[in-house]
Formats: structure tokens, C-alpha cells, sequence
């Protein structure tokens, strides 16, 4: 079987999903189990963690089939990050965290020197780091240097359902690192997501594009296939591109010729 593997850790999926802006915490539950994803990232910020005895979203995820991958959304330092994944930890969510330090308001894209400066420091205390960041081979290659355990570049602005903007970007960060790549935010519909796997990511994480869906039970399905389309697509090796048409049936021997 054709596994994710992060820090060590196996995954039957290749599919992340969120726990954000979903209509309600049961349509949440079966959007999860229709999308076939084993990891789900959820915002500490978002998490009651002074109180559980109150009801919470955590009480929709099934933590025996759904790997939890904390997150430092709203965050705009680095220190303000770090804090906010010491508390998930602190809480009992996880050691690893998916870093998240936000350097515009309007557009959400990442601070990618302040995400450099706590990636380092998270990898020292013990975590496993997973950085949001942008299509860029530079930053990537800093991210894995200071021991990210993955990278997460954008396909577009977070919730913004443009799909992959610029896909050589995705494709050059393959080729060049050495950790999973994971397409993080953008994807809007299933061919999205197949686009990202069949340019050789490793994995796509989403949110909006299920939780905000006419009906997102029926999109995550959607995307479960469509992820798996496009990694079969990946490992198949697709034909090269021409200009001109190749005949798909020989014409030698054909009478008249």
C-alpha cells in the first residue's frame, strides 16, 4: 500500500482535513469519515482546553481512527506561535503541530522568516513541525535545514478555492527537498486536489473546500477519490506533452499505404 510516512509515522490517507467552519460538529463527523482521512487538524485557539467537561468539537473526532494535528492558526509571531503549541501540548493534544505564523491580515500568507525562527525553535523542544508556508524552494529548503519534519506550501490564499496557482512551484519543491510535501490551502474542488498529487505532493490538507460545500459530506468523498486519482496518476507516469498529434493506432500495414 502506497502510505504517507512523517516522522516515522504511517498514514493510510494522503488526505488532511480541518475542523473549521463546518455547518455543525455532526456534519463535520461525517464529512471525516466520508473523506477517509486518519489525520484532522484542529486550532488550539478553537479547543476548550481549561474546561472539557464542556462539550467540544474534539467530541466529533474519532481520536481511535483520527491521527489530531494541532495548529498555531491566528498566530502573527513567532513567539506568539511557540506559546500556542506548548499550550496544545500542555493540553494533551499532541507533540506535533502544524505551524502557522501569519504575516498578512488581508491575505493570510505566512511570515516566512518568523515561521524559519519558530520552526528551530519548536524542533529543539521536541516537537514535530509541520510549517504552513509559501511556493517557494528557498523557504522550503530553510524550513527542512531547521528540521521541519514536512513542508506545507500553499497552493493559494487560505479559503480562497483558486487551486494550485503556480504548479512548477510545486513541482521544482518536490524534485529539491527531501521531506513530504503536503499542498496547504487554496483547493477549491476535486480536480484541485488531483492536480496537486499528480505535480508529486505527497499529501493535500483542505478545509473550506469541504467544510463550505453545498454539501460537504458528498465533497469530501469527492476529494478522497480525487486524491487518490491523482497520486495513482503521479506513480503511473503520465505521457509526455506534444505539440502536434501521435495517431493512438499504428499505420504501418494499412492497405493503401
Amino acid at each position: 500500500m502506497d502510505n504517507l510516512v512523517i516522522a516515522g509515522r504511517i498514514f493510510s490517507s494522503r488526505l488532511i482535513v480541518g475542523t473549521g467552519k463546518y455547518p455543525s460538529h455532526a456534519i463535520m463527523k461525517a464529512a471525516h469519515e466520508a473523506s477517509g482521512a486518519d489525520m484532522a487538524t484542529v486550532a488550539v485557539r478553537r479547543v476548550n482546553i481549561s474546561d472539557r467537561s464542556k462539550e467540544s468539537l474534539l467530541d466529533y473526532v474519532d481520536t481511535s481512527k483520527i491521527f489530531l494535528l494541532p495548529n498555531t492558526a491566528g498566530c502573527y509571531t513567532a513567539d506568539e506561535a511557540v506559546r500556542t503549541a506548548f499550550l496544545g501540548r500542555e493540553a494533551g493534544l499532541s507533540n506535533w503541530v502544524k505551524l502557522e505564523v501569519i504575516g498578512d491580515e488581508r491575505t493570510l500568507f505566512p511570515d516566512n522568516e518568523a515561521l524559519i525562527e519558530a520552526t528551530k525553535t519548536l524542533v529543539k523542544e521536541g516537537f514535530v513541525v509541520l510549517p504552513y508556508t509559501t511556493d517557494d524552494l528557498i523557504v522550503c529548503r530553510k524550513l527542512v535545514d531547521a528540521g521541519a519534519a514536512a513542508v506545507m506550501p500553499l497552493g493559494a490564499p487560505i479559503g480562497s478555492g483558486l487551486g494550485v496557482q503556480n504548479p512548477n512551484n510545486i513541482r521544482i519543491i518536490r524534485e529539491f527537498i527531501s521531506v513530504p510535501l503536503i499542498v496547504d490551502a487554496g483547493v477549491g474542488t476535486a480536480s484541485d486536489a488531483a492536480l496537486a498529487m499528480e505535480l508529486g505532493a505527497d499529501g493535500v490538507l483542505m478545509n473550506t473546500a469541504i467544510a463550505g460545500a453545498q454539501n460537504p459530506v458528498a465533497m469530501a468523498e469527492a476529494m478522497k477519490h480525487a486524491v487518490l486519482a491523482g497520486r495513482l496518476a503521479f506513480t503511473s507516469g503520465r505521457i509526455p506533452k506534444k505539440a502536434y498529434a501521435t495517431a493512438s493506432s499504428p499505420v504501418e500495414g494499412l492497405v493503401g499505404r
